[in-house]
């Protein structure tokens, strides 16, 4: 097989935002397929290798979301705790796949877990990327009832990301939603300004703030498509591009 080249990066430092549901084959019943979690290594050190620094939030929905477990009696606390150790098993599982793929990573935690992981320290981290590691954050942002889209946004604000990449399985942001309505228009460039007034779902609320105030920018893309993120890291018109 020849290997895909990639355009160098246009960026500098990436946080990349992925869900947990990337990481599952329901299928097969897998909350975790080690065949998908290879394949995301693969594309993510074509990334790498182009000389950017790359972040990775992963979310735990595919294990364990606590607002489903208050639904079903689990106090919301305990649920989102539970939710971000979700995230670490995910975050352990792409960090094996990484090393395996020749891609050094490490995994940071929000919550002290120092058997399988380092705890979050800026500095650290900051030294990981220098050193061309891939730095995975997991255990959200340490606190319940905020999301891993936050986290996400509080980190890459934190480590001064050039932009926050969030896969999605849709091609960007939508006037509505494109499933329930065909209709619906894909925005290819929007202000932070008109997204609020238009009430689109870029990320929740505090998420899209911190991204906001601290100037930025977002890309909404199909992971699942071939390609998609190297054309993003690349430059490349990918999805929806949320900025000032």
């Amino acid at each position: 097989m020849v290997a895909r080249r990639v355009a160098k990066s246009k960026y500098r430092r990436i946080l990349l935002k992925l869900s947990g549901e990337a990481l599952q084959n329901r299928e097969k019943g897998l909350s975790i397929d080690p065949e998908i979690v290879t394949g995301i290594a693969t594309r993510i050190k074509r990334v790498a290798d182009t000389g950017v620094q790359i972040a990775l939030v992963v979310g735990g929905g595919n294990i364990f979301r606590g607002t489903l477990g208050e639904a079903r009696g689990i106090d919301r606390t305990t649920g989102d705790y539970m939710g971000m150790l979700a995230t670490t098993i995910n975050g352990l599982a792409l960090h094996n796949a990484f090393e395996r793929a020749g891609l050094p990573a490490r995994v940071q935690t929000a919550i002290e877990m120092n058997k399988v992981a380092e705890p979050f320290i800026l500095k650290r981290a900051l030294r990981h990327f220098e050193k061309g590691r891939v730095v995975i954050f997991t255990g959200g942002t340490g606190n319940p009832f905020f999301s891993t889209d936050t986290a996400a946004a509080l980190r890459a604000s934190e480590i001064s990301a050039d932009v926050l990449m969030k896969a999605t399985k849709v091609d960007g942001v939508y006037s509505a939603d494109p499933v329930a309505d065909p209709t619906a228009t894909l925005y290819r460039r929007v202000s932070y300004r008109e997204a609020l007034n238009r009430s689109l779902r870029v990320m929740d609320a505090t998420a899209f703030s911190l991204c906001m105030e601290n100037h930025i920018p977002i890309i909404v893309f199909n992971f699942f498509k071939p390609g998609t993120i190297e054309r993003a890291v690349a430059g490349r018109e990918v999805g929806t591009l949320v900025t000032d």
